[in-house]
């Protein structure tokens, strides 16, 4: 069982979710940061094999309950599948130390929560044989740096998406038009005109149903993931030495979207000892949020089991 240092328990013992127990507060603290978010630890397992720890990164604008939301949930999903979830809190958001606004850039986002994932590791107790991250947006950017960076503790794989080699003009000229203010409450027509596809693509209930899990965003991480990302990705993905899952929606209006793209993104991953990269149809930028969100959870947690097996040297 996972041992939390401080946080608030949730109520979920529904006759529903009688298999797991949901936590959200401040799941690590030291002098230098704090991180919260949201940790779902299942009671029951679904065989003998230990399954992976995941660790989920949100993107811009959303807080951890971007994983969170009631219909929509990856934490709920993984638990009733006996996996244990992290949802973490990204500097800045929540409870989460926040970073001086001009550093709030992928590479430090990846420099720290590297070190705090370390960290959470050794003060949690868990037989899991290592760790999953599963980013979306800004958050599968910055899972993307973490890898690089090779990890002293056991990473098993990324799964990713929502993020790509680069953004169309026009997404880089709405960043840039933004207030130059540290932190922007996206308004809600801009959010719901980028996030979401075409109506038919998702449920009555969104985007109204996903307004809980809004944040304000640093605005340099905005402008970070338009302007450093795009001369940093190759580079960066070139060091992962761990499988990788991606899915790029059809309908993404933030980054430049096509089959040749999504070739390209994957064939970054160049010592990677397996990729799965893929043009999702039917979906926006928020994947989770769409019709197809379900299946596409389910890819991404089917890829964090297989990541357990090793293969004979």
């Amino acid at each position: 069982m996972f041992k939390v240092k401080r946080g608030h328990a949730v109520n979920d013992k529904s006759k529903q979710d009688q298999s797991f127990q949901r936590d959200a507060g401040i799941l690590f603290e030291n002098d230098a940061c704090a991180i919260s978010g949201i940790r779902c630890i299942p009671e029951i397992q679904l065989d003998t094999r230990p399954p992976p720890l995941v660790i989920a990164l949100h993107g811009g604008t959303y807080h951890s309950g971007y994983f969170d939301v009631p219909g929509y949930s990856l934490v709920r999903r993984a638990a009733r599948l006996g996996i244990p979830i992290l949802a973490l809190d990204r500097p800045g958001y929540g409870s989460s130390t926040a970073f001086p606004p001009a550093e709030a850039t992928i590479i430090r986002n990846a420099e720290r929560l590297n070190e705090v994932i370390g960290k959470i590791l050794e003060q949690f107790q868990t037989q899991s044989p290592g760790v999953v991250l599963i980013g979306h947006s800004i958050g599968g950017a910055i899972a993307v740096g973490i890898a690089s960076q090779q990890p002293q503790w056991p990473l098993l794989g990324i799964a990713i998406s929502g993020v790509g080699l680069a953004s169309p003009p026009e997404a880089g000229d709405a960043w840039a038009s933004l207030p130059d203010v540290a932190m922007i409450d996206l308004p809600a027509p801009m959010k719901n005109a980028v996030m979401f596809g075409p109506e038919w693509t998702y449920d009555r209930v969104m985007p109204a149903a996903s307004r809980p899990a809004d944040a304000p965003v640093p605005r340099a991480e905005l402008i970070d993931i338009v302007t450093a990302w795009p001369a940093l990705v190759r580079r960066l993905a070139a060091e992962v030495n761990v499988p990788v899952h991606y899915r790029q929606g059809e309908f993404d209006k933030l980054w430049i979207t096509d089959e040749n793209q999504v070739l390209q993104f994957g064939q970054a991953f160049s010592a990677s000892p397996s990729v799965d990269a893929r043009l999702l149809e039917s979906t926006g930028h928020c994947i989770d949020f769409h019709r197809v969100g379900a299946g596409f959870q389910l890819e991404q947690l089917a890829f964090a089991l297989r990541c357990t097996v090793e293969r004979p040297r």
